[in-house]
């Protein structure tokens, strides 16, 4: 859907898959068919305290019982797939499983203290479905994912890649009277594995063999095919705003085929590869004139200098040091192509 979250589709995120699946068909099933068994799916803190009913614990957080909380949440698994082809299903589910055991421990202590200094009990009954793991996600999302000017509006004021995610999130955090219990619970947890305090992402973890077992028995149900290559139209007002976004497209689309097939002969011979002479602009090659009926060819440009800070902001989000090298000299120093291309390979 957006530069950020890397080509369309569902491949390579069969967890993803699932979980936009399995619990999206259970809660229609329940609101069309089944809403006389609705009530064993609410999360109700006062009958897990008080009549230790723990159940309500794995049942009231897995599956939404109001169908815009389903709609919302599908979305936002979809765009935060990105993080599951980042870093593989087995971490990805690591996150997603720590966050809803801490999130867990958060309600708790949020309702009690609701009770206890404001005195409101209504606030143990909270809105059912997996959605505390949904919102720990913004983390790493607002972490590792940097941001695409997509347009200006109002001075200042922009749209990026991340605007609408954002806007989708703040839409299911006012969809209800108490989920912004579960909204801070779920980025409170997130916070915890993200900066992996007290070491909660070594206890919190999906271990190697169960891992191995459901990439044998369930990644081949959900698995997706990968996609063909989409062309992206850009935002614009006018034909000719529509037309410099093609032409930009062009040469981004130019620029990472060349980049591909260059790491691939790094790859075959060894060594580094002069990416100047790889990736002259579109344009510039449209403007180079012809002189006694033969090309004029430009000379080769010095190597170009690429930002150390900019090298480190990649690594930090795990690329290796010469990925990141060749990228920024590939895209000429530009952070956000090189990282939409590192992410989208």
């Amino acid at each position: 859907m957006f530069s950020s979250t890397g080509s369309s589709g569902l491949y390579k995120a069969p967890l993803s898959k699932s979980l936009l699946l399995v619990p999206s068909a259970l809660s229609l099933l329940l609101a069309l068919l089944l809403p006389h068994c609705q009530k064993l799916f609410v999360y109700d803190l006062h009958a897990v305290k008080n009549d230790f009913q723990i159940w309500r614990l794995i049942c009231g957080r897995i599956i939404c019982l109001d169908l815009k909380d389903t709609f919302c949440s599908s979305l936002l698994i979809y765009n935060f797939r990105i993080f599951e082809r980042r870093y593989g299903s087995r971490k990805f589910a690591s996150f997603l499983l720590g966050s809803w055991v801490l999130s867990a421990l958060f309600d708790f202590l949020l309702v009690e203290a609701m009770q206890y200094f404001l005195g409101i009990t209504a606030a143990s009954n909270l809105p059912s479905g997996f959605l505390a793991p949904v919102f720990a996600l913004f983390v790493p999302f607002y972490c590792s994912i940097p941001r695409v000017q997509v347009a200006q509006i109002l001075g200042p004021l922009s749209i990026t890649n991340k605007t609408l995610i954002y806007i989708l999130g703040l839409q299911l955090f006012t969809s209800g009277s108490y989920i912004w219990i579960v909204a801070i619970s779920g980025l409170m947890s997130g916070l915890c594995y993200n900066s992996k305090m007290f070491q909660v992402h070594q206890v919190l973890c999906i271990p190697s063999w169960m891992a191995k077992f459901f990439s044998w028995t369930l990644e081949p149900i959900f698995s997706s095919s990968e996609p063909t290559s989409e062309a992206r139209i850009g935002m614009g007002a006018t034909l000719d705003i529509q037309r410099q976004q093609r032409m930009e497209l062009l040469d981004r689309q130019l620029m990472f085929s060349q980049f591909a097939q260059g790491r691939r002969q790094r790859q075959q011979q060894g060594g580094m590869i002069n990416w100047n002479r790889l990736f002259p602009p579109l344009r510039q090659r449209q403007n180079i004139n012809y002189q006694g009926g033969r090309q004029s060819e430009p000379a080769a440009p010095p190597p170009l200098e690429v930002s150390e800070e900019q090298v480190a902001r990649l690594m930090e989000m795990g690329f290796s040091r010469g990925d990141a090298l060749e990228a920024l000299r590939a895209s000429n120093n530009d952070l956000n192509v090189a990282t939409n291309f590192l992410l989208q390979h």
